[in-house]
């Protein structure tokens, strides 16, 4: 299975080089003209559909990593229970929801409000629970 994904690889990199060669080659000047805008759609869709591929063997094998060890699901779970634990925690007890006019001259709804609030709240929240956890664990270190 090693050496099959190893070949695959390989192939997958000279590819790109590949099309990498015949984007360069076309040129700035043609390609902001649009003269050469389906040589550079069609490489933009082999690039998603390869990060569509890649993503998909991640979350394939990560899901069969952790089902296949109970340890492992265990801390998944109780990581995701805490994040959501979190989430809920960052709505219902932090954000408001109040309906803004945007510059553009529509308007946010509230729920719109509280969703966008409770996210900046989750952010500070981690933001905060990592940098204390850098904080102990490097002073914990140091007094070592």
């Amino acid at each position: 299975m090693k050496k099959i994904l190893t070949i695959l690889l390989a192939i997958v990199g000279v590819l790109s080089i590949i099309f990498l060669a015949m984007i360069i080659s076309t040129g700035d000047d043609a390609i902001k003209a649009g003269e050469s805008s389906g040589t550079v759609n069609t490489f933009m869709y082999i690039g998603y559909l390869v990060l569509i591929l890649t993503l998909a063997f991640v979350v394939i094998f990560s899901l069969k990593n952790i089902f296949s060890n109970s340890e492992t699901l265990k801390s998944t779970l109780k990581g995701v229970g805490v994040f959501a634990l979190l989430a809920l925690i960052s709505y219902f007890g932090f954000a408001n929801g109040v309906e803004t006019e945007l510059k553009d001259g529509d308007m946010l709804s509230a729920g719109g409000s509280q969703l966008l609030g409770a996210g900046l709240y989750l952010f500070y929240f981690l933001l905060a629970i990592a940098g204390g956890s850098m904080l102990f664990f490097g002073i914990k270190k140091m007094i070592r």
